[in-house]
């Protein structure tokens, strides 16, 4: 997924400022990375929680159905080059969390809620966001 993001993501410098409308949503790059990362943070916080037996912390946020003023800035190289660096890392520390897991725990997970194999896989639709951005080569 987040090999996905990014090879997107890497077309973005041509940007013209114009906002994607998505059914009921409005996507920019910025905000694309945002709910990326986000949902990738959301769902470790999740995962960590009911490992160690707690529930876990609901957000309190309007997820992808607020844009900020900062969504809306112009995409640089810059801002690809920080995203590749934190999408990369937040994907290996998915990556060796879940390598940590037996097969049991990934299937018969603690708490309420899908099973931890199910939520990786649910991870895997983060591609929605920067697909709803497109490739602008």
């Amino acid at each position: 997924m987040v090999d996905h993001v990014l090879a997107v993501a890497a077309t973005w410098t041509a940007w013209d400022g114009k906002p994607a409308h998505v059914d009921d949503r409005m996507y920019t790059p910025h905000k694309a990375i945002r709910r990326v990362a986000d949902h990738l943070v959301d769902h470790l916080a999740e995962l960590e929680a009911r490992l160690v037996g707690e529930e876990p912390q609901p957000d309190h946020w309007h997820a992808s159905a607020s844009t900020t003023e900062a969504d809306c800035a112009p995409f640089t190289q810059e801002d690809l080059d920080e995203a590749r660096s934190r999408l990369t890392r937040l994907a290996r520390i998915w990556a060796n969390r879940l390598g940590q897991l037996t097969e049991a725990q990934l299937d018969r997970s603690p708490g309420d809620g899908w099973s931890f194999r199910q939520l990786a896989c649910h991870l895997t639709e983060s591609t929605y966001y920067a697909d709803a951005v497109g490739d602008l080569s």
